[in-house]
């Protein structure tokens, strides 16, 4: 059989976490239309089963954004899209604008892409929102660079193309062993995947600056009953911003913890019972103990 690492790189916000969903089938990565969501390496895990037989398996790592850092938290996100290079068979970088509408975010990662031996996919996604003439000024355009073995346009949120990439991913892996048991899609544990969830929503309720401080921490996770008792500790850096988390007479952290527990039952397939908490810890995203603490290490 075949196998491989592949590394999802790319500027915040281009479709990473999405492109990786799509290429499972199913969620495992946190999304939302605020840069810098992803905050881990995210490994998803892709097995081609036929007749009960593992042809190929590809461990996808999914980065954070790589941006300019403007905290210790920032520091530690763009370092481990960085440090992905040096561990993957096969690199995917993703854009999804010409080069000439952005900002240096897309030219830094080229500079340290050239520095690299590790074979290159560029995917150009969002191609529904790309006109064909632009679509093709920017094929051209990475084209010429002479740094890409294969170069792809996807909509990864509606998957198209997504089997067009898998293919040729297959097609470049070498032969190998099978990391992973064939069903197993991520080798993240229940605790972290129940966090991202609670913090996704967090995103998707939230508004300006305060999203980007907020942090959740698993307190308690008892699965001894028939009910799972999940208690998280939402942490946020000023004390306005716990006011607007909690919202007025608790309805903003009501409305997230109902949504986060519809879609962690979906993910444990049991009944669950999820007391959130929210707590003030002051720039808690420029302390390198914390970070560590929160398991961004």
């Amino acid at each position: 059989m075949k196998s491989g690492f592949v590394g999802i790189i790319g500027r915040p916000n281009v479709g990473k976490s999405t492109l990786l969903n799509s290429i499972l089938g199913e969620k495992i990565a946190i999304t939302s239309d605020k840069a810098q969501t992803t905050r881990n390496a995210i490994r998803g895990i892709y097995s081609h089963m036929e007749d009960d037989q593992c042809l190929c398996q590809l461990v996808f790592i999914d980065t954070p954004g790589i941006h300019k850092p403007k905290n210790a938290l920032g520091s530690y996100m763009t370092d481990t899209a960085l440090n992905t290079f040096k561990e993957v068979d096969t690199i995917i970088f993703m854009v999804d604008s010409p080069l000439e509408d952005r900002n240096s975010g897309d030219r830094y990662i080229l500079n340290a892409l050239e520095k690299v031996d590790t074979p290159k996919i560029l995917v150009i996604n969002k191609i529904d929102k790309i006109e064909p003439d632009t679509f093709s000024s920017m094929y051209k355009e990475y084209e010429e660079m002479g740094l890409f073995e294969e170069i792809i346009g996807t909509n990864a949120l509606e998957g198209k193309n997504v089997d067009v990439l898998l293919k040729k991913l297959e097609e470049r892996a070498e032969e190998g062993p099978m990391y992973f048991p064939p069903d197993m899609v991520t080798d993240h544990p229940e605790r972290f995947l129940v966090s991202e969830i609670i913090r996704e929503k967090l995103l998707h309720y939230l508004n300006e600056e305060v999203p980007h401080g907020v942090a959740v921490e698993i307190e308690s996770f008892d699965e001894s009953g028939k009910v799972t008792k999940i208690n998280a500790a939402i942490y946020c850096e000023k004390q306005s911003h716990k006011g607007i988390i909690i919202g007025k007479k608790g309805h903003t952290l009501k409305g997230i913890g109902m949504a986060a527990r519809e879609e962690i039952e979906a993910l444990l397939g049991c009944k669950v019972y999820l007391e959130l908490f929210v707590k003030v810890k002051e720039r808690w995203r420029e302390s390198t103990l914390a970070i560590s603490n929160f398991g961004y290490n």
